[in-house]
């Protein structure tokens, strides 16, 4: 999908989703970086707004600045400007499980109103899934000691339902205590960016709730794309139109790193 406000300005819903979370990334982050999205939102705020902005990836790189868009966690170029690379356990016991990281990436191919995400199967059974999905990798670690988590997921009824068919990475539960329940030290997710706006949960229940629309979306729109009844946010807020500069930006990158 493409949106346009003027004749001369039209962005994708990656765009803006891109532009989206990398407004959000502050110059004093440690950001625990994934590939897509998160890695073109996060090289965009360190050109922008963030330049110290402290990039670590999976792979074991550590503030690194990356120039082209790597095309796994294992591309040479995440090493090429790193202050270190050292192994995957220091990366998640010393980095990740000791609560070191502001902002860690998800995504999702489910999600549902307390932010449970599953990345694991889709069906009534784990045994004879409908469809076989790639699994946690470390996205349960990050969901579960980032100091906030943002998830980044194309709004659809197929991607938001009412209860996920399986808990891979949690949000927040079935509601208040449950993180605490489990001992997750982390905040748990502070935003959920989609192609039609943002949800944060909300400040008593943790509920998502939809706070933000993208510019010429609906509240209609986001409904039928639900598949529980969301709630908006009284003071509902419009998202920043995308800036030329920021769309140049992120479309040079795709075209460099075109390898």
């Amino acid at each position: 999908m493409s949106s346009k406000l003027d004749s001369d300005l039209t962005w994708s819903d990656d765009e803006i989703m891109t532009i989206t979370a990398a407004k959000i990334l502050k110059n004093t982050d440690t950001c625990f970086v994934g590939i897509g999205i998160p890695s073109t939102a996060a090289i965009l705020a360190k050109s922008m707004h963030a330049p110290n902005l402290f990039l670590i990836y999976e792979s074991g790189t550590v503030n690194t600045n990356p120039q082209k868009l790597p095309l796994s966690i294992g591309d040479g170029e995440l090493a090429n400007e790193a202050l270190t690379v050292v192994g995957m356990p220091e990366i998640f016991n010393y980095w990740l499980q000791s609560g070191r990281i502001d902002v860690g990436f998800l995504g999702a191919a489910q999600i549902d109103r307390y932010a449970n995400i599953n990345t694991t199967y889709i069906g009534q059974t784990y045994q004879a899934p409908k469809v076989r999905l790639p699994g946690a990798g470390g996205a349960t670690e990050i969901a579960g000691a980032c100091k906030e988590v943002i998830i980044i997921i194309n709004q659809t009824k197929r991607a938001f339902v009412n209860q996920v068919d399986f808990v891979t990475s949690m949000g927040f539960g079935d509601g208040v205590g449950s993180r605490e329940k489990y001992g997750l030290r982390g905040g748990g997710p502070s935003k959920v960016i989609t192609n039609l706006g943002i949800l944060e949960p909300d400040p008593k229940t943790l509920e998502l709730t939809m706070t933000h629309l993208h510019p010429g979306v609906s509240k209609e729109q986001v409904i039928e794309n639900t598949g529980w009844e969301l709630k908006f946010s009284q003071s509902m807020k419009i998202t920043e139109q995308p800036k030329p500069v920021e769309l140049t930006k992120i479309r040079e990158l795709i075209k460099t790193s075109d390898r």
